[in-house]
């Protein structure tokens, strides 16, 4: 097969971001959504997990991450690493809080329909707040304050099936009064907007989406509006993004929409979240991941890089948005600087078990879906899994995301948390260690380890030691390095078909690849700007209901299997 110019060079720009990244030059620091982060169990029943709506502001040398009902919030240096601050001085139960900074004191608010109360540190690491304003002319669901360049500050809020998200300039020198009435800023028009359709895969047309989550962002002169739905417990719960020249409007729709949005793979869902800048210059996006089978409200966050191109579009990317990702530590230009190139090695891999409840079977481990799971029959010291790569393989970096089956736990705990051992073999008789939690004193459950240097297995077992409650449960055992088999297949052909009924939705159909383990279908508006990804395992058929009634789009699909990654050489526009 004839390969282009450019399809060879976009080849060789993976692989110089694919081949054994880490075997020269400095050991790069990764990590891993869901956000590695201790989530609370939630005070009422059932028993289950939940942290939502995030919240980050760089507070002096530190990132502070604010999220729904968690009994506290946490500080990192590195985005990596955060840890835990519990307090009570401010209202941590409730809802979608927000941030902001002024000086040498941090203003926090949170949701309430009754009375909104502002509280204010000047050393939040202490966990030591105070009441900055009793209460705001009117009480803010999903509030969110942006300070302008220019030292005004404004407030942001709404989270509705009916109602818009509303604006208002605050005088924080004077109690934080409204100066002038609230301002009807965006509201949804799903009948247009594919993404603002509620349901998993954007399918209850009649259904109108939760429009909330406001957010502000500014960057050279333009402000962009973050808003979400269409509800999160969908997997499409995302960002959209309004753009004007002033804080309060008008705003006019993004071409490029959603800004933020990961509608597939093993943590689906990025809605309802910020974008923040680290102290190198880059955007972030934080989100909201949907678990939602416990309880609509189980969630977990993700954090993407984002970026605003020449032209002023406002992106995430969520490409391989749950594998490893690299946190950089200077000022990065787009995927390939975040990228380290190892692949996922688990996905539909034989694991072989001490025990299984009945309906929930070891292929809930490496099904790279978070909502499904495997549970053994019990939580004692007895329970193992075992997983065959098919072959040796070099591994970078391992996952491991407990289910927590049957858990009576509520609310924070003295509890430890799981403890465990990971060891790898080449033949499955003779086991070297490679992780050893057995003394494990925190409570996180997506638990990311990149091992200090790669190693070659075939086979990963991991040993229970203890349980914070429950069943040992596993959602993902997820391993990450390079196969070193040949890369896939080229998709070199596909169909893409627009219903011009519902001009929302597009159907894409193509040949499988080569050894090809899945694909990752990239689109958007400008045949330059395919800023949209939806990974795609195990199939060669996909439709997407989250288009724009008014937009041409363009499409690619590039294949990937354990070794790496295959670009497409074809382009398809549809109008």
């Amino acid at each position: 097969m004839k390969r282009s110019p450019i399809f060879v060079i976009m080849l060789l720009v993976y692989a110089s971001c694919t081949n054994n990244p880490g075997e020269e030059g400095p050991k790069r620091n990764t990590f891993c959504n869901p956000v590695d982060i201790s989530y609370r169990f939630a005070l009422d029943t059932p028993s289950r997990r939940e942290a939502a709506d995030p919240t980050v502001v760089r507070y002096k040398d530190q990132y502070l991450l604010f999220a729904s009902k968690s009994s506290g919030y946490w500080h990192s240096s590195d985005l990596a690493e955060w840890k835990f601050i519990k307090t009570s001085q401010i209202p941590t139960e409730e809802y979608a809080p927000t941030a902001v900074v002024m000086g040498d004191t941090i203003y926090f608010l949170a949701s309430s329909t009754e009375k909104s109360t502002i509280y204010k540190s000047s050393d939040p690491l202490a966990g030591e707040w105070t009441i900055a304003v009793e209460e705001l002319e009117l009480p803010v669901w999903d509030p969110a304050f942006f300070m302008d360049d220019d030292n005004r500050l404004f407030l942001y809020w709404g989270c509705s099936n009916v109602n818009p998200i509303y604006g208002v300039e605050v005088d924080y020198r004077n109690n934080f009064a409204f100066l002038g009435e609230p301002r009807e800023l965006i509201r949804s028009n799903r009948g247009e907007n594919g993404w603002e359709v509620p349901g998993d895969y954007n399918t209850l047309t009649n259904n109108n989406p939760w429009i909330e989550g406001a957010w502000m962002t500014k960057k050279d002169g333009r402000y962009y509006l973050q808003y979400s739905g269409p509800g999160t417990e969908f997997k499409s719960y995302a960002d959209g993004v309004y753009i004007s020249d002033n804080p309060l409007g008008p705003f006019n729709l993004q071409s490029h929409n959603p800004f933020a949005g990961k509608p597939e793979g093993f943590a689906a869902g990025a809605g309802h979240g910020s974008s923040f800048s680290d102290k190198y210059g880059n955007f972030w996006h934080i989100g909201t991941i949907t678990i939602s089978q416990k309880h609509v409200f189980e969630r977990r966050l993700g954090l993407y890089p984002a970026f605003c191109d020449d032209d002023g579009t406002f992106y995430s990317i969520t490409k391989y948005g749950d594998w490893p990702l690299i946190i950089p530590s200077r000022k990065i230009k787009g995927f390939e600087d975040i990228f380290p190139g190892w692949m996922l090695l688990s996905y539909g891999k034989k694991v072989d078990v001490s025990s299984s409840v009945d309906s929930l079977p070891p292929s809930g481990m490496t099904d790279e879906e978070i909502r499904t799971y495997w549970a053994a029959e019990t939580g004692s010291d007895q329970e193992f899994a075992v997983m065959d790569l098919g072959s040796s393989c070099l591994v970078y970096a391992i996952q491991v995301n407990f289910a927590e089956h049957n858990t009576e736990i509520y609310g924070r705990t003295q509890n430890p948390g799981h403890r465990y051992t990971v060891w790898h073999s080449d033949d499955g008789t003779n086991w070297d260690m490679l992780i050893d939690n057995s003394d494990n004193i925190t409570d996180n459950t997506h638990i990311y380890k990149q091992l200090d240097s790669p190693v070659n297995a075939r086979y990963l077992r991991i040993n229970n030691i203890e349980v914070p409650g429950g069943h040992f449960a596993i959602s993902g055992f997820r391993v990450f390095g390079k196969g070193s088999g040949p890369l896939p297949g080229q998709v070199s052909d596909f169909n893409v078909v627009r219903n011009q009924v519902d001009r929302r939705s597009v159907n894409l159909t193509w040949e499988k690849a080569t050894d090809a383990t899945g694909y990752n279908v990239s689109y958007g508006t400008d045949r330059e700007k395919l800023y949209h990804n939806h990974i795609v395992y195990n199939d060669t058929a996909l439709t997407i209901n989250s288009l724009s009634t008014r937009q041409a789009y363009w499409f690619t699909i590039e294949s990937f299997n354990e070794n790496g990654i295959t670009v497409s050489g074809k382009t398809i526009k549809v109008e």
